[in-house]
């Protein structure tokens, strides 16, 4: 989940390079370093903790050099210190990775027996020793290659020569690369966003390509080392996307931001005046999908959890879930008339990508519902659904999830309608709501001065629970993984009537328990859970989109948000619980934007 940054160019690099690597702090934060050729030798800088702390450095003693690498770490082999911070250079090579290298233990055994030494406990090193070595008889392209050709596992590489001072090589398996032109320089990084200050123009390398830039050129080569041609992508303008403009950080900005992304999703695929959805182009006729078939991680995960309640309720077709990690190594069984479905924010996510490499090998259909639609997982895809929510930089993923929640409800609609399995008052009524959705996501933040009282109650609970039924269960996860996720506190989300067969042992005086009950056919049986959970004393924050007032003393708050129709509460009853993580997080005084092991894009498995 590393980020890496390579520019070369007719003037000094170290600047750009520094604000890169702020942009791409999102994929990692315990580490940072950068590495540019100064006189034709490898200046190396590397620190624990933020790019800030690096930018420090090179105030200090600043790095000439027209060409140079970047790295901020998420780490996996070995602990998060200066010695074990990217880049990696020996007096020839300098190598800054995302990924991991499997056989990395196999590999350095053999380089030490050798008489080669490391200084790191990483699996990058390994990639350093034998790029020096390989070039004692080759040339930088074929020593790469050669290299390459030993390592399993997954990489996203840019390397840096010493004797070779206007290039730039980088390659590609599995972690995600993109390179970017402009005039005087050319540009190597994780993805657009870190390259989008620079310039708009990207094309994004396939898994086995390899690159080689300079200042004048880029050239590629596919996994045989033919010289390849690669398409360029014009990005489009977002202005002030990396601006938290009133607000305290992303996160609460990304909250806030809803009701606007929510709209501009329903707008693209909603035709209001013809009471409409706009989705066409399936790749399976809809009449013929058997089985959709979910798979997603983390927040993703818990958006196709929503999606099989609305597939179940509004479809005749059998919907399936899988979490990304496990889907990739079961025994699986694959049918042409299904649909394999994938969700993922940033379309880098490793897992899911992997997945979905499965199902491609399998020549099953594949949809992607995805934030970035120049993503790994978009391209490979037959067919993607945008969520139109712009660019999150929160690690706690917040419209991203609701414009999932959206796209995948919007597309279950369009499915029932085109089956025939809903009439037309009841495709038309849905509309109607989800049009309306906007305005109640704006009204159920207006929660956040009740929200700020509530988050007080956490400050000394040794652990958390959500409850939730039917559809609301899902939140309640996603709920429980936002208060683990921004303040480190012990969260669980169970489905409330599994609270005997278990959870219950874990109630005791004082304990959180949020309890998620829309009023919807498991309204009462909700209601009952709680007042096990109130005959334990436990502390009960209600929400609810119920008008009709709950009377009930043991309730230590209520929160009310707007009701629209049963089937879309899921999406009003989240936000309510982002803030409440997201004010819980502020009273501990956690690191919001950048939680602690964390990474926005997880693209090492």
């Amino acid at each position: 989940m590393c980020g890496i940054i390579g520019i070369a160019s007719n003037k000094p690099v170290s600047i750009n390079i520094i604000n890169s690597l702020k942009k791409l702090e999102y994929r990692g934060y315990d580490s940072a370093g950068i590495a540019t050729l100064t006189k034709n030798n490898i200046n190396e800088k590397k620190c624990i903790g933020r790019v800030d702390e690096l930018e420090k450095i090179l105030f200090k003693t600043p790095s000439d050099g027209n060409i140079g690498i970047g790295h901020v770490r998420w780490a996996t082999h070995g602990i998060p210190n200066t010695l074990n911070a990217h880049p990696h250079s020996t007096d020839q090579v300098s190598v800054v990775h995302n990924g991991i290298i499997e056989n990395s233990d196999e590999i350095k055994k053999e380089l030490e027996n050798k008489g080669l030494k490391f200084k790191s406990q990483t699996d990058t090193e390994v990639i350093t020793l034998l790029i020096t070595e390989a070039l004692k008889e080759n040339d930088p392209l074929n020593s790469v290659f050669k290299t390459l050709g030993k390592l399993k596992g997954s990489f996203a590489l840019g390397i840096l020569f010493k004797d070779f001072s206007d290039i730039i090589i980088g390659a590609r398996r599995g972690s995600p690369l993109a390179v970017g032109y402009s005039k005087e320089e050319n540009y190597l990084g994780s993805d657009s966003y870190a390259l989008k200050s620079m310039t708009n123009k990207i094309s994004y390398l396939d898994d086995g390509d390899v690159c080689m830039i300079s200042k004048d050129e880029v050239k590629f080569y596919d996994v045989s080392k033919k010289k390849i041609n690669k398409k360029t992508h014009i990005l489009s303008e977002d202005e002030n996307i990396a601006d938290k403009g009133e607000y305290k950080n992303f996160m609460s900005k990304e909250i806030f931001e809803q009701p606007i992304t929510a709209k501009t999703c329903i707008n693209e695929y909603i035709d209001s005046l013809k009471k409409d959805i706009n989705i066409y182009n399936f790749p399976i006729e809809p009449t013929k999908i058997n089985k959709i078939v979910l798979i997603g991680c983390g927040t993703a995960y818990h958006s196709c959890l929503v999606a099989k309640y609305w597939l179940e309720e509004l479809t005749s077709i059998d919907a399936e879930i899988d979490i990304a990690s496990e889907f990739r190594y079961r025994k699986l069984k694959f049918s042409a008339n299904n649909l394999y479905i994938f969700v993922s924010q940033s379309g880098e996510t490793a897992d899911t990508a992997a997945a979905l490499d499965i199902c491609k090998k399998n020549k099953v259909k594949t949809c992607s519902i995805v934030n970035v639609v120049e993503s790994t997982i978009a391209r490979n895809s037959d067919w993607v659904l945008p969520i139109h929510a712009g660019p999150e930089i929160g690690v706690a993923s917040t419209k991203a999830f609701i414009g999932q929640l959206l796209v995948l409800f919007i597309l279950s609609l369009k499915l029932a309608k085109v089956r025939k399995d809903i009439n037309e008052n009841v495709y038309e009524d849905n509309i109607k709501n989800l049009i309306k959705i906007p305005e109640a996501i704006e009204e159920s933040l207006k929660s956040e001065n009740n929200i700020q009282l509530v988050a007080k109650e956490f400050l000394n609970a040794k652990g958390s629970m959500f409850l939730g039924r039917g559809s609301s269960f899902p939140i309640a996860l996603e709920g429980a993984l936002k208060l683990k996720e921004l303040s480190y506190l012990h969260a669980e989300g169970y489905p409330a009537g599994e609270m005997k067969h278990g959870p219950l042992a874990l109630i005791e005086e004082g304990l959180p328990v949020i309890v998620i009950a829309p009023k919807d056919k498991y309204f009462e049986k909700t209601l009952s859970n709680m007042q096990e959970v109130i005959a334990r004393g436990g502390k009960i924050i209600f929400i609810t989109d119920n008008k009709k007032q709950i009377s009930n003393d043991n309730i230590r708050f209520g929160l009310r948000v707007p009701f629209l129709n049963n089937i879309l509460s899921p999406i009003l009853l989240t936000a309510p619980l982002q803030l409440l993580a997201y004010h819980v997080a502020l009273l501990k005084n956690c690191d919001i934007d950048k939680p602690r092991n964390l990474a926005k894009s997880v693209t090492v498995e």
